[in-house]
């Protein structure tokens, strides 16, 4: 169970070198089913394997000119400041058992599993259904924009660990009018400094198992070099619907284990 689990995190430094997206997602499923570790704790595990990989990938998109700095320092700032109360303030009063319905608990880890399912799947149809984006040489990025933006994924990775490259995309591409290849590059240095800063502020909360989070770690940045050589060869439009595809399939999959299983 543990090799398919290495295995299973190099795919996902493919899908974050490849799309700019996903690793999260996968993350937290791999860490919860594969190496049984609490959804609480997973998503402090999760930010700190997909801030490493993702950051290994920026550096790769940097080096082929594929950042769009001006638009990752608006989204990031007001994102890590966001992520960091969040991690630090508010995730350590919510209790294990948020609320009863009728012989049903509702679980904080419930909850956290459900509500990531439910944000893959908006977002995979904002993917899809949005096929053909209008793209500037001279992007459009509205500072005002990038900061709210910013703030929302905050709230994202802040609760759910999630990095939130399948919302952080959609917005670079529809909002801001960025190349898909700029909007990978710019979504994995907009992840990275997300994750690691809220990973910073989990430090002082968990016990971390550092010789299964650096080995898995180790697994995803592999990936994410091999998802960059992949994307080169792979056409913009392909990897946009691609992304909304595999992002709907692994939210479906997600509720009906947490329900049924």
């Amino acid at each position: 169970m543990e090799i398919a689990g290495f295995l299973f995190a190099l795919l996902i430094g493919v899908s974050l070198g490849l799309i700019g997206g996903g690793g999260s997602i996968l993350t937290i499923p791999l860490l919860v089913y594969f190496f049984h570790i609490p959804p609480t704790i997973a998503t402090g595990y999760s930010l700190f394997i997909v801030g490493i990989s993702s950051l290994a990938g920026a550096v790769n998109s940097y080096k082929n000119g594929n950042i769009n700095f001006n638009a990752s320092f608006y989204f990031g700032i007001t994102s890590i400041i966001t992520v960091v109360l969040i991690r630090h303030f508010l995730l350590p009063i919510i209790p294990e058992q948020i609320f009863q319905f009728q012989q049903h608990t509702i679980t904080r880890s419930f909850l956290t599993m459900f509500l990531l399912a439910i944000l893959m799947i908006v977002a995979s149809f904002n993917m899809i259904l949005k096929a053909h984006v209008s793209i500037s040489n001279q992007p459009n990025i509205s500072k005002w924009t990038a900061l709210i933006r910013g703030i929302q994924i905050g709230i994202l990775t802040g609760l759910l660990g999630a990095g939130g490259g399948f919302l952080i995309i959609p917005v670079l591409l529809f909002s801001f009018k960025l190349p898909m290849k700029q909007a990978i590059g710019s979504s994995l240095l907009i992840i990275a400094l997300n994750a690691l800063f809220g990973f910073a502020t989990d430090m002082a909360h968990y016990e971390i198992h550092w010789k299964l989070l650096l080995t898995l770690t180790a697994c995803a940045v592999v990936g994410t070099y091999l998802g960059n050589k992949i994307g080169t060869r792979v056409p913009a439009e392909n990897l946009k619907k691609g992304f909304g595809i595999f992002i709907l399939l692994a939210g479906i999959y997600i509720i009906l284990h947490e329900i049924f299983f």
